[in-house]
């Protein structure tokens, strides 16, 4: 069965849901109403079927084939609908399903691809991009995996066509076709650059909130495009810089100036979700990562490989 079994998919669908609740709970944050977070909570634990389910799929498959995309596909759309019935109509997580199932996808994917005892994926592999607990995180392991194997292999299913996904226009492809932005499909088909910069601060010990402030400040969030185009979108960005700048949300200027930018996205009815939805992405993968590698520890990025990555081996 490889190291990920069907309990392994539980396990995977419940730390996704977890972190979409970490991510609505988050406080003190700008844009979000209490209505928000009760209906983040329901519809969160309405996708754990739809995970598990989207995780079985990849564990059956021998890596990311369009056979697998139109099945993630199918499940997604079920998962989206299962979603409305639990909030009654609120559409709080579609961009999130897609984001999040294709990295649960991802994890299940390359968990199963080795299963030999010994191998590789059970005790640790090399990475390349960040840095864990004080080594670089160029090679912190997610069931033996690293994130670059893992947004690499999400990208991959991403660039594939559903030809059953529905034609009908979104809101975040409308504005993605009228400005440009990359919007949900385009940060999976670049690999995920905001989820893996979002999870490289939490490994650095950065708070929950100014990683989404980062987030905000520099992502095309197709919600907030749709919403208020874009100048709306460049005001976004620019309020969750200002916090940034004068500290955090940590330092009383920061969180002086984090009331004003939030009393300006309540006025103007400005949610970003885009940039939430990655940053639970990223509390995925850091909670994926911390919890799931069994006996490995990165070593110094120094210890004689050529091409400078830390590796990781495995413990007694």
């Amino acid at each position: 069965m490889g190291l990920v079994g069907a309990y392994d998919d539980e396990r995977l669908a419940s730390a996704a849901v977890r972190a979409l609740v970490a991510e609505a709970e988050l406080a003190p944050r700008a844009g979000a109403v209490r209505e928000d977070v009760t209906a983040v909570r329901w519809a969160a634990r309405a996708l754990k079927p739809g995970f598990a389910a989207m995780a079985a799929a990849a564990r059956r498959n021998a890596g990311p084939t369009r056979a697998l995309r139109e099945e993630l596909g199918f499940i997604g759309r079920a998962t989206e609908r299962s979603m409305l019935r639990a909030t009654g109509g609120v559409n709080t997580h579609r961009g999130c399903i897609w984001s999040m199932g294709l990295l649960v996808a991802a994890t299940a994917l390359k968990a199963g691809a080795s299963p030999q005892p010994g191998s590789p994926l059970q005790h640790g592999a090399s990475i390349h991009g960040a840095s864990i607990h004080g080594a670089s995180i160029h090679g912190a392991p997610i069931l033996g995996a690293s994130i670059g194997e893992l947004t690499d292999t999400a990208k991959a299913l991403a660039a594939l066509r559903d030809r059953s996904a529905p034609r009908l226009p979104s809101p975040g492809s409308t504005v993605s076709a009228r400005y440009g932005a990359a919007g949900a499909r385009g940060e999976a088909r670049a690999g995920f650059p905001h989820v893996r910069r979002a999870l490289a601060a939490l490994r650095a010990g950065t708070g929950r909130p100014d990683v989404l402030l980062s987030t905000m400040s520099t992502l095309q969030d197709t919600g907030i495009l749709y919403a208020a185009g874009p100048r709306g979108l460049r005001a976004v960005q620019a309020g969750a810089r200002e916090i940034l700048d004068a500290g955090g949300t940590t330092t009383p200027e920061g969180a002086a100036a984090l009331v004003s930018f939030d009393a300006e996205l309540r006025g103007g009815d400005l949610r970003p979700r885009g940039s939430a939805a990655l940053l639970a992405c990223g509390i995925f993968l850091d909670d994926v990562a911390s919890t799931w590698p069994a006996k490995t520890r990165p070593t110094d990025a120094s210890s004689g490989r050529g091409d400078g990555r830390a590796t990781l081996t495995s413990g007694t």
